[in-house]
C-alpha cells in the first residue's frame, strides 16, 4: 500500500467517525464541530483526486463562512435539550426506515450505478499565442466547463441563491423600537432655521436678591 492509499484511508476513517458524530451528538456545538472536521476530511479527500479547486471551496466557503455561522447561530440560541429529546423514540421507526431506505439506494448506486460509465477522457491541451503546450488546471478546465457548456444551470443557480438570500433578510426583517436609526431622507430636507434657536441674552447678569443673601450669609459661615 503506497502513501496515497494510506492517506485515501485515513480520511475517509475520520470523515466516517465525524459524520457518525454529527447524527449522534447530544450537544448541538458538538455536532457542529464534528460536521467541521468531517468538512476538513473531505477536502483532503479532493487532494488526493487532484481537485485543487473543489478542496480549496469547501474550505473557504463551509469552513470559513457557512459552518461559522452555524457555530455562531447555536451557540447563540438558547437550545432547550430536553425539548429537544421529547419524543425521540415515538419517531425513531419512521427515521430508520427512512435511513435504511436512503442506505439502500446509495448501496444500489454504488454497486450497479458506475457499470455503464465510460472513463473520463483526457482535457485537450491548451495552447498560447506562441503555440506552446500551457499546464493543465483543472481549476481553468472548471471555469471553461462552467461558463461555456453549463453556462445557463449556473446562472439560474446564482438566481435563486440571490433569491433566497433576498427571502431570508426580508422575513427575519423586525422593526425595533430600542433601536435608533438615523433618516437620510429627513437629514437632507433639515434647514438651520429648523434645528438652530438663537436666544439673546444680556452680556452680564446681576444675581437676584434671595440668592445674593443666601450667598453671603454662607460665605458668613464659612469665615
Amino acid at each position: 500500500m503506497d502513501v496515497k492509499t494510506g492517506f485515501f484511508y485515513l480520511f475517509s476513517v475520520v470523515l466516517l467517525y465525524a459524520a457518525f458524530r454529527v447524527v449522534t451528538s447530544r450537544n448541538p456545538v458538538h455536532a457542529v464541530l464534528h460536521l467541521i472536521l468531517a468538512f476538513t476530511q473531505a477536502a483532503g479527500i479532493w487532494l488526493l483526486l487532484k481537485a485543487e479547486f473543489l478542496a480549496i471551496a469547501l474550505v473557504l466557503v463551509y469552513l470559513g463562512a457557512v459552518m461559522v455561522l452555524f457555530l455562531f447561530v447555536v451557540m447563540m440560541l438558547d437550545i432547550r435539550f430536553d425539548t429537544i429529546r421529547r419524543g425521540f423514540w415515538k419517531n425513531f421507526p419512521l427515521a430508520a426506515l427512512i435511513g435504511a431506505l436512503v442506505a439502500f439506494e446509495m448501496a444500489a448506486v454504488l454497486m450497479t450505478g458506475f457499470r455503464g460509465v465510460e472513463e473520463a477522457k483526457a482535457a485537450p491541451a491548451l495552447l498560447n499565442a506562441a503555440g506552446q503546450v500551457l499546464p493543465y488546471s483543472n481549476t481553468q478546465a472548471l471555469g471553461r466547463l462552467m461558463y461555456t457548456e453549463y453556462l445557463y444551470p449556473v446562472e439560474v443557480a446564482a438566481v435563486i441563491l440571490l433569491v433566497a438570500m433576498i427571502s431570508a433578510i426580508a422575513l427575519t426583517l423586525r422593526q425595533r423600537k430600542d433601536v435608533k436609526a438615523n433618516d437620510a431622507t429627513a437629514q437632507v430636507r433639515a434647514r438651520a432655521s429648523e434645528r438652530l434657536v438663537v436666544v439673546k441674552m444680556p452680556i452680564t447678569q446681576a444675581a437676584p436678591p434671595a440668592q445674593a443673601e443666601t450667598d453671603a450669609s454662607a460665605q458668613e459661615k464659612k469665615a
